[in-house]
């Protein structure tokens, strides 16, 4: 498919601000590796090819299994992830859901249970922004396939 407009060349503006939520994300403590997780997973159920290649090259490249990244849509099954990150994936699906699904107290109690008040409230910006970067790749169809990851160092 073809793009349909560059995004960060029309409004510099709604870029930058993008941007300053995945400074922030990035900043916050929480793991790479559960970050990274937590964006396939979400790209995934938004359909979006861009973070989905973006992010599986960017979770390689940090060390991540193929493995894990090809059991994660069905993660519930595979044995491969740790309470933590059970946690975060599934409060990444309810928080990406949303208009659909319920977040339930006892979900909410299992959140709590892996990650302090801070690391819930960054969780769920991380998983606040990641939506909005699949809604525009795909409203906008960004182009696949040509991201590489930033040099290690």
């Amino acid at each position: 498919m073809s793009p349909r407009l560059d995004y960060k060349a029309v409004s510099p503006a709604a870029f930058k601000a993008m941007l300053g939520m995945e400074t922030c994300v990035r900043g916050s403590g929480l793991e790479h590796s559960l970050l990274e997780l937590v964006k396939m997973r979400v790209s995934q159920i938004n359909g979006c090819a861009y973070c989905l290649d973006m992010h599986s090259k960017d979770a390689r490249a940090a060390g991540e299994t193929e493995q894990r990244l090809h059991l994660l849509a069905a993660w519930r099954e595979a044995p491969l992830y740790s309470p933590r990150e059970r946690a975060a994936l599934a409060w990444a699906e309810a928080v990406t859901l949303v208009a659909t699904n319920d977040l339930p107290d006892a979900l909410y109690a299992q959140v709590q249970a892996e990650f302090n008040e801070k690391a819930m409230v960054d969780l769920t910006l991380a998983i606040i922004t990641i939506n909005g970067w699949n809604r525009l790749a795909v409203g906008f169809r960004a182009e696949v396939g040509s991201y590489q990851p930033p040099a290690a160092g």
